[in-house]
């Protein structure tokens, strides 16, 4: 697999936050959100192949419990299937976190999921060079539905305008048995000013459609930097 890097921090989204765990971010996507605040994994992919047995090593490292195996885009992975299935064998808890373009039969303790908005396609960056394929490919609902039938879930939405979330509603729309508190609004910045603004809006929005709202916890704590 190949990996960006391994390091030991809180999770800051979702409904583990403040959970101390180890992350796993593998390198490579299939999409190009124009926000995305790990290019490294994306729009400029770099890092390092490891055996499972290398990123199991890695992980055993930490006092820990908690696996999030993040991207990029994990399910790209050759190797995601044995990894999750050895994790498990250590009675690790583990979440993925996937854009739920791809499906396959992970052991996961929680799909994070995270589906992406018209908000996401770079029409603009790199002069809309992966726009149109991004498009394409940003939503999949029969793999949403698969995660959704057959894990236990959270739904991650960005948020930048308040028209997204008409769009998060025809989204869900083409869902079947979405639990509304497993839907969860997040603030697009990379920064605590940022996040801080757009929440103003976005929580009485949440308010409003009964959805949960989710900090960026580590970007309170750390900024936006590597390794946190």
């Amino acid at each position: 697999m190949r990996i960006s890097e391994i390091f030991y921090s809180i999770q800051g989204e979702g409904r583990l936050v403040g959970i101390p765990s180890v992350f796993v971010r593998t390198s490579g996507c299939n999409l190009r959100c124009t926000w995305c605040d790990t290019p490294y994994t994306s729009w400029r992919p770099e890092g390092t192949s490891r055996s499972v047995a290398k990123i199991i090593g890695a992980i055993e490292q930490y006092p820990c419990r908690h696996v999030v195996i993040t991207g990029g885009e994990p399910l790209l992975a050759n190797d995601i299937e044995e990894l999750t299935a050895a994790l498990k064998t250590m009675g690790k808890h583990i979440t993925v976190e996937t854009a739920a373009t791809i499906f396959k039969p992970i052991a996961c303790d929680l799909a994070s999921l995270s589906p992406k908005l018209a908000n996401s396609t770079p029409w603009k960056r790199e002069r809309g060079k992966f726009a149109r394929s991004h498009e394409r490919r940003r939503l999949n609902f029969p793999v949403i539905q698969k995660y959704l039938d057959g894990y236990d879930y959270q739904l991650k939405f960005v948020v930048e305008r308040k028209a997204d979330f008409d769009e998060i509603g025809e989204v869900l729309d083409h869902l079947k048995n979405v639990e509304r508190d497993r839907v969860l609004i997040m603030a697009q910045g990379t920064t605590k000013r940022q996040l801080e603004e757009r929440a103003q809006w976005i929580v009485e929005l949440c308010k409003k459609n009964n959805y949960g709202f989710t900090p960026r916890m580590h970007i309170d704590l750390f900024g936006n930097r590597r390794g946190t």
